[in-house]
């Protein structure tokens, strides 16, 4: 805190984007963290920014953390939060962005699609005076959290700290900060390591003795294979895909398989669909259950996956895989009018050039899958001025208790815009 930190007390108005309590002073909005509506509290203040000091009204909606780290670890915003308000800040973030670009639709509420808990998890390790140190980022801090144990967690990562902690000793002469993401596949741990640089044959020995004791399924370094002792496949529909390493995945299992229902329920009779931002082919291998898919996507190694698993994978209508930076080379009109259907899940962005072709094509029906609500209805925006109707938006937490949501917005050409 600053020299010009006041403490004073605050009534809390409502929930902002990040999930802090926000009261309305004289000296304008300030921001409270895991304080709620409703909440009378003492903060000390500095800015337009407070930290509470003792709950002197607390909500009926406050409810006790599931993690004593909580408030500490940066991993989570709103475990303070009952059931019914949490769902409603969550949905209120897409209902709020669709306000804000004009649009009208329909918001359906909240589907939790936490399951089992998150399959990916990235520990970062530091080196100090003591060795290296494994943890998460505190809140907004670069400050490291030791953490032991993680609620959020699927049951396959429950051996990740240690084996991040084995891992960033084995590394610990580089002197490098390094991020150890731990994926659980259904053959065992999937680690990369990043930020350590190219490993020389004296490392690629060290490390490939520790997958060994650690039983890990592949670990990889900066995305090239340091070992492969089984492959660390996922299963996507009737398809085993083995992602390339570090390569993006659905937080959960759960939330891959939501996602995917909304967009087959979205697009039932379509028969060429086109999946862009396609990645290494959550929705298309469940597509080409019952149509002829075209997937597209930048990364070389998730296009690989898609096209790998798409070829062992009996009982699947056609699906042909194409690397293509959509940012750049966006498809364009006449290539996107040979599709009944178009499916694209961009990054946290959007997808701004490839929707202003989208906007002028033909194409019948789009299922828009997005984790970010402001980008999403900025390109809806422009998918609705090009005759598309907006018919509904359907929100989805993979991410339990942070401030991150997911969502399938549906849309249909107009009569008289084809």
């Amino acid at each position: 805190m600053s020299a010009l930190a006041m403490n004073e007390t605050l009534t809390i108005a409502r929930l902002g984007q990040r999930g802090d309590g926000v009261a309305e002073t004289a000296q304008g909005q300030v921001f409270v963290p895991f304080a709620l509506p409703g909440e009378t509290v003492r903060a000390v203040r500095d800015g337009d920014r407070a930290q509470v000091v003792e709950i002197l009204t607390p909500s009926a909606s406050r409810i006790a953390a599931i993690c004593p780290l909580f408030t500490r670890c940066g991993g989570c915003a709103a475990q303070h939060m009952g059931e019914g308000l949490y769902a409603e800040w969550k949905r209120q973030q897409v209902v709020t962005a669709l306000a804000h670009a004009r649009l009208e639709t329909e918001v359906a509420p909240l589907i939790d699609a936490h399951g089992i808990g998150r399959r990916r998890v990235t520990f970062h390790a530091r080196r100090d005076e003591t060795g290296m140190r494994v943890g998460f980022m505190a809140a907004r801090s670069h400050e490291l959290v030791d953490v032991e144990a993680c609620p959020v967690l699927a049951p396959g990562l429950e051996r990740a700290p240690t084996v991040a902690q084995h891992l960033a000793n084995r590394l610990r002469s580089s002197n490098k900060p390094l991020d150890i993401q731990l994926t659980a596949s259904q053959a065992g741990l999937d680690v990369d390591i990043r930020g350590h640089g190219p490993a020389g044959d004296s490392l690629r020995r060290q490390l490939t003795d520790a997958a060994e004791r650690l039983d890990l399924a592949r670990l990889s370094m900066h995305g090239e294979v340091i070992v492969e002792r089984r492959a660390p496949f996922q299963l996507m529909g009737k398809a085993a895909v083995t992602p390339g390493p570090g390569g993006f995945l659905q937080a959960t299992a759960e939330g891959e398989a939501i996602l995917s229902r909304l967009v087959l329920e979205a697009i039932p009779k379509a028969k060429r669909v086109a999946d862009l931002f396609a990645g290494c082919g959550p929705f298309s291998l469940r597509l080409a259950g019952k149509a002829q898919v075209s997937a597209y996507e930048s990364d070389k190694a998730a296009i690989q996956a898609l096209s790998r698993a798409a070829n062992h994978t009996q009982g699947l209508k056609p699906v042909t895989a194409e690397a293509r930076d959509l940012f750049r080379r966006p498809l364009l009109e006449h290539e996107l009018n040979a599709f009944d259907a178009v499916v694209l899940d961009p990054p946290r962005a959007g997808a701004e050039a490839q929707i202003k072709r989208l906007a002028a094509s033909k194409v019948p029906v789009v299922a828009y899958v997005s984790c970010d609500a402001a980008s999403f209805a900025r390109d809806a925006a422009l998918l609705v001025a090009g005759g598309y109707a907006l018919e509904r938006v359907t929100p989805v937490d993979q991410f339990r208790y942070s401030a991150h949501i997911e969502l399938v917005g549906v849309f249909r050409k107009t009569a008289g815009r084809k």
